[in-house]
């Protein structure tokens, strides 16, 4: 059903996925950044999942195959997939795609470059707008490990919280040797945290995600060498939840996937209430059986979940709607 192949879009590799079934008009094209903490994943691991979006919403999907940490650290990753994204920007007219509808689109840490690659593409008035940013539960900050989510959910598969900590330390450094105090809340001095308080803070998620076992954290403080070593967890690039005002009113409209059993479900509440706070316009799904990663398993050869597949479906419609 579809057309697949292998370019680089200057110097990152891409694979792109274009429906055969003929089309009265441009299609919408969809650029997909996976996940796999930064450290994992590739064109291969996803391959199912985007030949699923570009089949059953018709689109032309565009895998984006990032240089991977340890070896290349932030802002590799970013950077490759902003090049791609504005590549294939430039040049939708050579696949069929309408300029004005081209969407974003990750999951976990590809959750996290869409968001940064959409933050950074707000406010530029040379390229089309994007049309939407698909986030499917990204991580998007590294100030607080102990959201409830994190609290919650700290020792269910397939992301623990000490991994989450560990993946994040490996992009933006290449070691984790800080990972402790990263876990603990002592990497950011007081001040700073205080100052991002407004959007990084329980006070911002719903009760009824703090009723499972959720104690409030105590604010630590930390030493000047540690923070020196972290410090880039406050660039929006890194940690798209920490971006200001004016570029978050500035994005397109959203469609945000949690799941509850996640230690990253509190990222995407908090960033779901960051933008519709700034007046953009949010579809929210919130799988409650869902646990981090289930999207990729929703036709798993070996372990299937019928959620993941609802996942999918949502979307899938989601897409449709643009």
């Amino acid at each position: 059903k579809l057309f697949i192949k292998d370019l680089w879009f200057e110097k990152v590799p891409v694979r792109i996925y274009q429906p055969k079934v003929p089309s009265a008009s441009q299609r919408r094209g969809v650029i997909f950044f996976h996940g796999g903490g930064w450290v994992f994943g590739s064109l291969e691991t996803h391959e199912k999942l985007c030949r699923s979006i570009a089949t059953e919403s018709e689109s032309v999907v565009v895998s984006v195959g990032y240089r991977l940490a340890p070896e290349h650290k932030y802002p590799a990753a970013y950077e490759d997939c902003l090049t791609a994204t504005i590549h294939f920007m430039k040049n939708t007219e050579n696949y069929g795609v309408d300029p004005a509808r081209v969407i974003v689109c990750g999951d976990s840490a590809g959750g996290n470059l869409a968001a940064a690659v959409s933050q950074t593409l707000a406010g530029r008035s040379d390229l089309p707008r994007l049309r939407a940013q698909i986030l499917i539960y990204p991580g998007l900050q590294a100030l607080d490990f102990n959201l409830p989510s994190y609290q919650q959910n700290r020792g269910v598969p397939l992301l623990f919280r000490e991994r989450a900590a560990f993946y994040m330390l490996q992009y933006l450094n290449g070691d984790a040797s800080n990972l402790e105090e990263v876990l603990e809340g002592s990497h950011i001095p007081i001040d700073i945290k205080l100052n991002y308080r407004k959007w990084v803070s329980p006070d911002n998620i719903p009760e009824k995600f703090k009723v499972r076992g959720y104690k409030p954290h105590v604010l630590l403080d930390c030493t000047t060498e540690v923070y020196e070593t972290v410090k880039r967890f406050c660039e929006p690039n890194l940690c798209p939840l920490l971006a200001e005002d004016a570029v978050v009113h500035q994005l397109p409209e959203s469609f945000i996937l949690t799941c509850e059993y996640d230690v990253l479900r509190d990222d995407g509440l908090l960033y779901k209430k960051r933008l519709e706070d700034n007046g953009v316009r949010v579809t929210w799904y919130h799988l409650e059986d869902g646990f981090h990663g289930i999207i990729n398993s929703f036709n798993s050869d070996w372990l299937s979940f019928s959620s993941g597949r609802r996942g999918l479906d949502n979307i899938v419609n989601f897409l449709k709607s643009l």
